[in-house]
């Protein structure tokens, strides 16, 4: 395993955390290509769904690398690490922290033994049986110590994983056979060993996985997207519960557990890039759909729409074309602010979201807005936002929002805020509307909202605005993200 030139600090941005899913997952199977630039351009588009770390691990056949380090896929790859990775088979991975911390240690993609093999293992999701995957290794032969990731301090649920991969006896397909029927959660793993790439997803299919081809060879990714930079043709969906492998003979499907169809909804509003497609249908067009449904539910006389670069540009362009009020853009973002090195000091913490957004006077001033945005969490974004857009002259301010009110945390691989957190939990749309300052607020409904996926609403998960929750959750204490860190202390390490 190698390790990048130190660790980075990347200070968050002042300001509201909004939603953040858990990774991006890549993987490639071509002999004669070099797959660990594949793997980086693959992992480039999908920078959106994590930002904290990157890897790569790459195979010859005969030596299985790993590199690995802190930071955007930018930072961490090099032309010189890039040439280290050499083969004919490669997984790649970045990160959003949902289960253990953001530490080097944790970042994937993860390693591990077995007899035969080397493990290398990438995952994007969030499993709810973590603590009795653990305790299971614990009582083993060997226990953490046996288990160089574990043994080291990682304590991230993909670590369990690799580890339980490396036990037993059989061929790496048929351990993970017998393994996977026993993880509960949101799950797609990618992972590998020195000759054969291997994917599989839960049977809920909360988190998107797709199969791609090259014209020597095989791409799995978390989006669609991913497959279009690096010139692969979209195959289709990995089904949930299905385990595919890709070698010398090539393609083959396994079945570990029956489908039970429940992709997240907030791929569609929110998590996904726009160009992806998820079940058929285009995250763009159902964004373009909620902001039409938003305008039927939500109407309101007033001179431009404009949206919350850039998740809300989507939903605020079918607002604008729905109503018949003209759209305009009224923020100017700041395309390199994403992550810094350098921690803001407390006069422009206290600006906020200027660091981010700032607003084009002239077109603002004398105007009554409709301003459309994904979602709230805990409002204060939106509540700066509003502000904002007063002092720059608008006369009035009308917020629309292309989900429901979210008021339940996710366990299945976005890292929302807790439900004491979240500002819909305790008040209601008139309450959030004072709390925010806007003049009037909308939430779309969750027909209108579902039906702009295309999908049927019994295949999809709500959980963040229902309370539903498609797989039963633990108690409270085998919950969170700090879950194995808490357990990791009562357990000696070598």
């Amino acid at each position: 395993m190698v390790r990048g030139d130190g660790r980075l600090n990347h200070d968050l941005l002042p300001g509201e955390k909004g939603p953040q899913d858990a990774c991006g997952v890549f993987g490639v199977y071509a002999p004669g290509e070099e797959v660990a630039k594949l793997t980086y351009y693959g992992l480039y588009a999908l920078q959106h769904r994590g930002q904290e770390s990157a890897g790569i691990a790459a195979s010859d056949g005969e030596r299985l690398l790993v590199y690995k380090d802190m930071g955007l896929v930018s930072q961490v790859f090099d032309e010189t690490s890039l040439g280290m990775l050499r083969g004919h088979l490669a997984i790649g991975h970045c990160r959003y922290s949902t289960t253990g911390g953001s530490t080097w240690e944790n970042a994937q993609p993860t390693l591990g033994s077995a007899a035969d093999s080397t493990i290398a293992l990438v995952h994007n999701g969030n499993l709810i049986n973590s603590s009795q995957l653990r305790d299971r290794i614990v009582a083993s032969d060997g226990g953490i110590k046996a288990h160089p990731e574990l043994r080291r301090g990682n304590t991230t649920d993909t670590a369990l994983v690799t580890a339980l991969f490396g036990e037993g006896t059989g061929s790496l397909e048929d351990r993970a056979l017998q393994v996977l029927p026993q993880v509960k959660g949101a799950f797609t793993f990618v992972f590998m060993d020195e000759h054969t790439l291997y994917a599989a997803r839960d049977p809920q299919g909360i988190r998107p996985l797709v199969l791609g081809r090259l014209e020597r060879g095989w791409v799995i990714a978390s989006e669609t997207a991913a497959l279009d930079i690096v010139g692969a043709s979209f195959v289709r969906e990995i089904q949930p519960g299905e385990l595919i492998a890709i070698d010398t003979n090539g393609l083959r499907s396994k079945r570990f557990a029956r489908p039970d169809r429940k992709g997240c909804v907030f791929e569609y509003v929110y998590l996904a890039r726009p160009d992806t497609t998820i079940a058929g249908r285009g995250v763009y067009e159902s964004r373009v759909d909620m902001g039409r449904a938003l305008a039927r539910e939500h109407p309101v006389e007033a001179d431009m729409v404009m949206p919350t670069p850039e998740s809300g540009t989507p939903s605020a362009i079918g607002y604008a074309a729905e109503s018949g009020i003209p759209y305009g853009s009224g923020l100017v973002k700041n395309a390199y602010v994403g992550r810094t090195f350098i921690s803001p000091s407390q006069t422009i913490r206290q600006l906020g979201i200027r660091l981010k957004l700032n607003p084009l006077r002239d077109v603002i001033n004398g105007k009554r807005l409709v301003v459309v945005d994904d979602s709230i969490v805990r409002g204060n974004t939106q509540r700066a936002l509003v502000r904002m857009l007063r002092e720059a002259g608008a006369v009035e301010v009308h917020v629309r929002i292309s989900s429901p009110p979210v008021r339940w945390p996710c366990f299945y691989g976005i890292d929302f805020a807790t439900r004491a957190e979240l500002i819909a939990t305790g008040l209601g749309v008139e309450e959030v509307c004072r709390s925010i300052g806007a003049d009037s607020l909308g939430y779309i409904s969750e027909e209108g909202m579902v039906a702009a996926t295309r999908q049927q609403v019994d295949e999809l998960c709500t959980a963040c605005f229902t309370g539903r929750y498609p797989i039963e959750l633990p108690d409270p204490e085998h919950l969170g993200k700090g879950v194995l860190e808490a357990s990791d202390s009562a357990v000696p390490q070598a």
